[in-house]
């Protein structure tokens, strides 16, 4: 059973640690609407959807650095007060003080972990949903106070909007080669949602297509709004590594390495066949250099697969080394004051860290260092972190 030492310095955490993370997650989720909000113009109703979505990408971010202010301030206030050198002249080792912090962080680290993988694999995809079945709300609703509007490959200027229906709508569709030019009498907007497309309904209208196409139709037709890549919800093959739950990761990695051998295979074949025939120009040819862009288009895919899930254990454990450095060094400063403990503790570390994650990060990604190269910033705050700890058991 917890001592009552135990259970006083996790209360306190607690205490911290949840008024903290509601603040940090509120300002994370207003950052993240309001620029959802100004990127792609949603209405109330998409907001309301789009919270849910959003939570667990926000907690993600928000759990390491709640988890060390909370520490930070905990510990900062009880070495100013006094109370710790209270506890240690009673005969209870610096250690024993430490250890529900420590333990808190090390609980805290899979919880993180998990976050960060539902965010993947449920957050992102239905921030991405919500934001494409609110495409034919966005269009209206700039057309309503522009008269235009101007997005992903296509554009729509119109007279008036009454309702749903468009008053002699100018619709430009771009999707490689020459424009698609519609004029009308009146229009509207239909998403089907099932197959992630947009429809445009046209009464009396003309279309344009340079000297390729020309005509006139009088009557109700309908004609289909080719969505840009940014719409629509990507397929299992279209997602990049860092947008793929870890249960797929695994499976997907083999799948890479097996098409980087058969590029290679490939490039090799046509190698050996153009010193066969004597025409080693074909070696450098345009077919050779595709085939090499192929093959390093594929390792630098494999690397990245490679390289996530330990970026994503070591984000997830970020918690612990955070609360490893961040414990001792408060007890050091011993200040109760909350500015002052974030400028001696929670600052320095959150600077540390992440400067050597995305140098770790980077090396990584370019095979500079192995994948578990991302770990530097931890393993180095846990050094500094063991030497403090050190250091307060020894005062």
């Amino acid at each position: 059973m917890p001592s009552r030492l135990t259970r006083y310095i996790l209360a306190e955490v607690m205490k911290i640690f949840v008024v903290a993370l509601v603040v940090l997650t509120t300002l994370i989720l207003l950052i993240g609407v309001g620029r959802t909000l100004l990127k792609e113009g949603l209405g109330p109703l998409a907001v309301g959807q789009l919270l849910p979505y959003l939570l667990p990408v926000s907690l993600q971010h928000a759990f390491p650095a709640t988890a060390l202010f909370s520490v930070s301030c905990v510990y900062g206030r009880m070495a100013g007060d006094g109370e710790v050198s209270t506890i240690k002249a009673s005969g209870i080792s610096p250690l024993k003080i430490l250890q529900p912090a420590l333990i808190f962080a090390f609980l805290l680290s899979p919880v993180a972990l998990v976050l960060s993988d539902l965010a993947v694999s449920w957050g992102r995809p239905g921030i991405h949903r919500v934001v494409m079945l609110s495409i034919e709300d966005i269009v209206y609703r700039k057309m309503e106070s522009q008269r235009s509007y101007i997005g992903k490959g296509f554009s729509i200027y119109v007279r008036d909007v009454e309702g749903r229906v468009m008053k002699s709508p100018r619709i430009t569709i771009s999707q490689g080669g020459t424009p698609m030019k519609f004029k009308a009498e009146e229009g509207r907007l239909r998403l089907d949602v099932e197959n992630e497309a947009l429809y445009l309904e046209l009464t009396n209208s003309s279309l344009n297509r340079g000297s390729e196409i020309q005509g006139y139709i009088p009557k109700k037709e309908s004609y289909p709004i080719p969505l840009a890549d940014g719409w629509k919800t990507p397929t299992a093959d279209q997602l990049r590594p860092s947008e793929m739950p870890l249960r797929l990761i695994a499976t997907e990695r083999l799948r890479q390495d097996q098409r980087l051998r058969a590029a290679e295979e490939k490039l090799a074949a046509h190698t050996a066949f153009s010193l066969l025939t004597s025409r080693p120009e074909e070696i450098v040819g345009v077919s050779g250099q595709q085939m090499v862009a192929e093959i390093n288009h594929s390792h630098r895919i494999l690397v990245k697969l490679q390289v996530e899930p330990w970026r994503r254990w070591s984000e997830g454990f970020s918690c612990f080394f955070f609360v490893l450095i961040g414990a001792p060094l408060a007890m050091i400063a011993k200040t109760s004051e909350y500015w002052m403990t974030f400028a001696k503790a929670f600052l320095p570390t959150i600077l540390i860290y992440y400067s050597l994650f995305i140098l770790g990060l980077d090396m990584a990604k370019q095979s500079v260092f192995p994948p578990y190269g991302v770990w530097i910033g931890n393993a180095v705050l846990g050094v500094i972190g063991i030497g403090l700890v050190n250091h307060i058991r020894r005062c």
